[in-house]
């Protein structure tokens, strides 16, 4: 009996032991750096990284806030070279219970674009372009 205890007993300590041993497989999964830049999804330029389209959509709101002055807002990307500004084009509307506006787009860096299109955005919320297109007589370079 007290051999079949001390087996028990054997059995469970050594049960614990190989659970601690289950972290040297969280080793073997790939760590994410980001040293990759990645594409950005909008629908202003498939050539926007993220990090462009971060400057981009900051400006683009301080662009066309109701309240700002309405003129052009520039941004820029030092590492990708990528560069542009908004301009809204006429007054703020509301469609769809939505706040939105007109506004033109000139894109340049590896690639240009003059753009023309409508955002919009819920009361407190982040704008979302809705409809771009190439500028009435722009050129795409």
């Amino acid at each position: 009996m007290k051999i079949l205890a001390v087996g028990l007993m054997a059995l469970s300590t050594s049960a614990c032991s190989l659970a601690l041993g289950t972290s040297a497989l969280d080793d073997d999964e790939p760590k994410a750096t980001g040293a990759i830049a990645t594409k950005a999804v909008t629908a202003l330029s498939s050539d926007l990284d993220e990090e462009d389209w971060r400057r981009a959509k900051a400006a683009l709101g301080v662009a066309l806030d109701p309240q700002g002055a309405g003129t052009q807002v520039s941004w820029d990307n030092p590492d990708t070279t990528r560069k542009g500004n908004f301009t809204p084009m006429g007054a703020p509307f509301v469609k769809n219970d939505e706040i939105c506006r007109t506004f033109s787009a000139q894109l340049s860096g590896p690639s240009s674009a003059s753009l023309q299109g409508t955002a919009c955005r819920p009361s407190g919320g982040e704008w979302t372009i809705k409809e771009i297109k190439p500028a009435k007589g722009a050129v795409k370079v």
